[in-house]
Parts: structure tokens; C-alpha cells; sequence
């Protein structure tokens, strides 16, 4: 087996400020040393753009694998998605089947679906959405150059139930000892 490294980015200036405490990066890092990974940086950003496509591509630079959390709502800060298509040189583009799905769960709580939510369906060309059964935003899979960046919501009941039914099944396993 491969020593498979990586680098996981917590997103928000919730975490920055001390309002919320970073839960998702302790559990994704204990998540990944079982399947073998080598984590050997995790870092937290604030919601700004720029800043934030720095972080994700110094990371995608050193690591095998990206675990982005956080930043995939509707507001204007979230901006993970617009960092990672910055990080691949590429534009998202609204996906079809990701807004009927955003708006056919919003029907089914009887709700007409809010105009800021549909930046919940851009994708970039040659990327994958993660269902998110439980919220509203789902997951962007990205594969470029033998890499692979995963983003997740930050609630971590929603980062959780997507990492164990959509993200860890998917992922090459590490090395089988670490350190």
C-alpha cells in the first residue's frame, strides 16, 4: 500500500473567532489515520475568498487528498466552492439535476426553494456532487493530476453522514502501519 498523504481545511470565521469550536477536523483526522492516511497539516481559514483559494491549493500541492469542511451554504461568505474552482482554474456552472434535486427538497418541506440556494448546484467540469441527504448543501468530489480535494458541509451531523455514506467508501486506503 501507498503512503497516502493528507491535509485537511476547516472553513469559517466562526472557527477563527473562538464563536464555534473546530470538532470536524479532530474527527476527519482520526477518520483518516484508520484508513491509513498520513495527516500532516490541518488548517483553518475565514470566509474570504482569496485567502481561502490560497489555503486549498497550498494544500492540494503537498497532499494526496484534501478534506475541505465548511463553506458550502447559501450565504455570500460561503465561498469554498468558488475557492476550489479558483484552485482548478475552472468555472462553475449551474448543475441541472443538482437543482431539481435542491428544489424538489425544499417542495418537499413545502417550501419554494430561496434564489441565494442555487449556487448550492454549481459544479466545475470534470467534478462529482456528494448527496447530502439531510441538509441542503452537498459535497463537491474533485480528481485533477492524481489528487483529490472533498468538501463537506460544516455541520458536522451533515459532514459525518456524508463522509461515511459517500466520501469514505470512495477513498484509496492508505498504508496499513503509520509511525
Amino acid at each position: 500500500m501507498n503512503n497516502r498523504t493528507a491535509e485537511i481545511v476547516s472553513v469559517g470565521t466562526e472557527l477563527l473567532l473562538g464563536e464555534l469550536v473546530d470538532t470536524n477536523a479532530a474527527w476527519i483526522a482520526g477518520e483518516l489515520r484508520r484508513l491509513g492516511y498520513y495527516v500532516y497539516y490541518k488548517t483553518t481559514v475565514g470566509d474570504n475568498r482569496v485567502r481561502l483559494a490560497e489555503t486549498i491549493g497550498r494544500a492540494f500541492g503537498r497532499a494526496d487528498l484534501v478534506v475541505v469542511s465548511g463553506g458550502l451554504g447559501p450565504t455570500d461568505d460561503d465561498l469554498t466552492r468558488e475557492a476550489i474552482a479558483d484552485v482548478c482554474g475552472a468555472v462553475p456552472h449551474e448543475d441541472p439535476e443538482l437543482l431539481r434535486q435542491l428544489e424538489t427538497m425544499f417542495a418537499s418541506r413545502g417550501r419554494p426553494m430561496p434564489p441565494g440556494n442555487r449556487k448550492q448546484a454549481w459544479m466545475i467540469p470534470g467534478g462529482r456532487s456528494l448527496e447530502n441527504p439531510i441538509g441542503t448543501a452537498p459535497g463537491w468530489w474533485i480528481e485533477r493530476d492524481g489528487r483529490t480535494i472533498v468538501a463537506m458541509p460544516g455541520p458536522p451531523h451533515e459532514m459525518k453522514r456524508m463522509w461515511n455514506e459517500r466520501v469514505k467508501p470512495d477513498l484509496p486506503k492508505g498504508s496499513s502501519i503509520l509511525w
